[in-house]
């Protein structure tokens, strides 16, 4: 029994934030039937978005409504607002949230109380001063991000099959992804192996025409499957003429020109920035303890040092390893961790509520998997090296088993399986990023050239 009225807010709908408040809303469903319990779920998005998947999304293997889940059918008991959190003042139990009304109503942020916060924001792109990336880089953190990027490759595609200018051609069909780490790695196989397939129905674009570069700054790519994983990935990719380029840095893209730093220079419309992630910037807008990457401070049972009835997990979250050999390491900020650690948080909560003794997080990091395009894979779990189709399927099994909902699971293989009888579709849906441009033209008006104002559209 819980000994008195409890109000929970979670911070996030990501990974953590969803499967957190899914498990409080199971473990305390007679206590939220009472009305002793409320979890209030405070998320930029009515949706959790599944985001070993954006690869497959944006290679057209997967629909995009089938990568995201809604989170008001999830969460059902749960109070759902959408918005987010500018500022949390846990000394005051109080958090800072603005959500769309509070925009058209111009009264600023709302405050919000609670008893038991549950900070899982997520991270954002961690960015660098490059000149020219703000104008003309694309991030692939979001679905929005992974299908305007889809849109935006066949689209340059078309351009270079109707245009006469061997200069505007050569930079139409240059690819460069910067950063070495999944997201790179897996957008670049499955946009090329999609590219590659579309260029069968173009009859002046050859797959030999078009240039995909990766940059990475480190000396080897995709480190959490091994060195040796790892340089087979390098092989396999520059087998497919793919120019990986090692210990070498973007330094700018102006002018839609990418300048590396071994004086390499592509003109290119197409520079996709996967160069690690940071903590969400709401974390430095509260009074809670970080440590100098700017990740909460917390303790094995995935409470925040020093603050009593806080709570944190994810990439939010510097959580030590237990498992580890050697003392101060922590948890990797990935989503092997963060669906364990959301089950422990949320029982922790729990047993805080009833006076029952909390547990601690406890998970030996089993592997890593990673698709190269169609049938082509790598990965290392328990200490076992597997690459091409075995690796690729065991990538898919994995991802399947963990995506949410039994609804999304039988959408996914079903569509795996229709693509395994069809032909790809290479159809470039890029109106949809600027909808009302037509009618705009047709009604008199002059469509708008500035981009989007939701951020998250493509540029």
């Amino acid at each position: 029994m819980v000994k008195e009225r409890a109000r929970i807010l979670v911070v996030g709908g990501g990974y953590v934030g969803m499967y957190t408040a899914l498990r409080l809303q199971r473990r305390l469903k007679r206590e939220l039937e009472r009305g002793d319990v409320e979890i209030t779920v405070v998320t930029p998005d009515p949706y959790m978005t599944y985001q070993p998947f954006l690869p497959e999304a944006a290679a057209g293997a997967i629909s995009p409504r089938h990568v995201v889940v809604p989170l008001r059918r999830v969460l059902d008991r749960c109070r759902v607002v959408i918005g987010e959190a500018t500022a949390i003042d846990h000394a005051k139990r109080t958090a800072t949230i603005t959500t769309l009304a509070t925009e058209e109503e111009g009264t600023g942020g709302q405050l919000l109380t609670y008893d038991e916060l549950v900070l899982a924001p997520g991270s954002v792109s961690r960015t660098l001063p490059v000149p020219g990336l703000a104008d003309h880089g694309i991030g692939f953190k979001t679905v929005e991000e992974a299908i305007g990027l889809r849109n935006h490759v066949i689209e340059q595609m078309d351009i270079a099959s109707s245009t006469r200018d061997p200069a505007i051609r050569d930079a139409a069909l240059t690819f460069v992804f910067v950063g070495g780490g999944f997201a790179g790695v897996e957008a670049l196989g499955e946009l090329e192996d999609m590219a590659r397939y579309a260029a069968r129905y173009y009859h002046n674009v050859q797959p030999e025409d078009m240039k995909w570069i990766l940059v990475e700054a480190s000396d080897r790519i995709l480190p959490e499957v091994g060195e040796e994983m790892g340089r087979y990935t390098v092989t396999e990719l520059r087998r497919r003429n793919i120019d990986v380029r090692l210990q070498t840095r973007l330094e700018s893209c102006a002018d839609r020109v990418a300048v590396l730093s071994d004086g390499a220079r592509f003109p290119t419309r197409t520079v996709v920035w996967t160069a690690g992630v940071k903590p969400h910037p709401v974390l430095a807008a509260t009074d809670l303890p970080r440590n100098d990457r700017g990740r909460l401070k917390c303790t094995a049972e995935l409470a925040v040092e020093g603050a009593t009835h806080a709570w944190a997990a994810g990439d939010a979250a510097a959580v030590p390893d237990v498992t580890a050999d050697e003392p101060g390491r922590e948890c990797a900020p990935n989503a092997q961790h963060a669906l364990r650690q959301a089950k422990v948080l949320a029982d922790n909560i729990v047993h805080t509520l009833r006076a029952e003794p909390l547990q601690t997080y406890e998970h030996a990091y089993a592997g890593s998997v990673a698709s190269l395009g169609l049938h082509k894979g790598v990965a290392h779990v328990y200490g076992r090296k597997i690459k091409g189709y075995p690796a690729w399927f065991m990538h898919r099994a994995y991802h399947l088993s963990r995506v949410p909902t039994f609804n999304r699971k039988a959408r996914v293989l079903a569509e795996w399986t229709l693509a395994g009888l069809f032909k790809r579709e290479i159809v470039s849906l890029g109106s949809l990023e600027h909808p009302r441009a037509e009618f705009e033209l047709a009604a008199g008006g002059k469509p708008s050239q500035d981009p989007p104002v939701n951020p998250k559209g493509s540029s």
